[in-house]
């Protein structure tokens, strides 16, 4: 590629969804990139906002508080788009992922690194299961009471997104959405090169498995490494199969390059849930990944390039 003159590289870095976040963005302009960065920050706030459990005025609030009193809740396209994706990756999965199943982390709280006994994980499955959730396209009702519905499993993939499709309608030229590791890129740098990001190691914090070069696109990662405690000689981590209620064990880490972060992110979250079918699904869904098994063996390298290279 060749360079694009007096192109200019900013970056802006923010905290959102409880994460670390960063903007870098290419342009010729840099009072247009700031008007650009606030726009795409404010959208992530707003997504932010709009679907968090731990805001009251949340539509996720919205829609749990409403939980086994049979009165359905009316959402907009929005939040019917987001609700049919989570249908769509609940069959992907064959019933692992689930949007109903944050209510596990009553029995599964990794700050305090507790682990829960059978009885307390199984007396929550009732709670538990997106057949059970009534929705026709434009309302929702859950039928139990204490029942959940958590968009935690793509929110930030999704907001990454959105703040790429805002920055992209700004007419910049390249950079990236950086949400917390969910990397959402909307062209080149200013040389026109592609970005060069980095594989976190999943047992060595410090350490890089590799980078993956990416001018469009986007990367996302999941793994036992994010949340997670020791206990009785094993790591229990926070990918949970919503099934059974339990962690899974077979991958480290899954790394998956996708057209979208919220198909990026969507792919490594089911790859941890498949476990050994995972290469398979991948491979079918035609996503370039990057797989380390429990011992540590890097069993797929699509599209790496060691640190350094």
């Amino acid at each position: 590629m060749t360079a694009r003159g007096a192109d200019i590289e900013l970056s802006f870095e923010f905290g959102a969804m409880a994460s670390p976040c960063e903007l870098r963005l290419v342009g010729p302009d840099e009072a247009a990139l700031k008007r650009a960065a606030v726009a795409a920050i404010d959208e992530v706030r707003r997504i932010e906002g709009k679907y968090s459990r731990y805001d009251t005025a949340s539509v996720v609030s919205r829609i749990n508080e409403a939980a086994g009193s049979g009165v359905g809740t009316a959402v907009d396209d929005e939040t019917a788009g987001l609700l049919r994706f989570g249908a769509q990756l609940h069959a992907l999965s064959g019933g692992r992922f689930d949007i109903t199943s944050g209510v596990l982390r009553r029995a599964w709280n990794f700050r305090s690194a507790r682990l829960p006994s059978a009885a307390e994980v199984a007396a929550l499955l009732p709670l538990v299961g997106w057949h059970r959730v009534h929705f026709d396209g434009h309302v929702i009702a859950l039928p139990r009471s204490g029942m959940e519905i958590d968009f935690g499993g793509f929110g930030k993939e999704y907001a990454a997104d959105r703040a790429a499709a805002l920055l992209l309608e700004a007419g910049l030229l390249g950079g990236y959405v950086n949400l917390g590791g969910d990397i959402a890129v909307i062209g080149p740098r200013a040389d026109g090169s592609a970005w060069r990001l980095a594989l976190q190691h999943p047992r060595r914090p410090d350490a890089l498995l590799g980078q993956i070069e990416l001018a469009a696109g986007a990367l996302a990662t999941s793994g036992d490494y994010e949340r997670y405690f020791e206990a009785e000689g094993r790591r229990w981590c926070h990918v949970l199969d919503a099934r059974s209620g339990w962690p899974v064990s077979h991958w480290q880490s899954v790394s998956v390059v996708a057209p979208t972060c919220a198909a990026a992110g969507a792919a490594c979250t089911l790859a941890m849930l498949l476990g050994p079918a995972a290469q398979d699904f991948l491979e079918e869904q035609g996503l370039s990944s990057f797989i380390v098994d429990a011992q540590g063996r890097k069993v797929d390298a699509i599209g790496l390039s060691r640190p350094g290279s």
